[in-house]
C-alpha cells in the first residue's frame, strides 16, 4: 500500500552519496573546462593605462601645438 522506494544512492571514498534522477554528475573533465574557461587575473595590481593612444586626458586637448 504505502511502499516506500529507497532513494538511489552510492558509496564512494567520501561516504554515501544520493543519486538525484536528471542530475549528471560533475567530472573531472567538466570541472577543468569550467577552470579552463575562467579569465585569468593579474598577481599583481596593474598600473593605469594613462598615456599614448590611451590617455584620455590628451584627447581633451583643444590646441595641438
Amino acid at each position: 500500500m504505502n511502499a516506500e522506494v529507497a532513494p538511489a544512492s552510492e558509496q564512494t571514498p567520501i561516504g554515501v552519496q544520493m543519486l538525484v534522477s536528471g542530475v549528471a554528475p560533475i567530472t573531472p573533465a567538466l570541472r577543468m573546462a569550467i577552470r579552463a574557461d575562467t579569465p585569468l587575473l593579474p598577481k599583481k595590481p596593474q598600473r593605469a593605462i594613462d598615456h599614448g593612444l590611451f590617455d584620455l586626458n590628451a584627447r581633451n586637448q583643444i590646441e595641438l601645438f
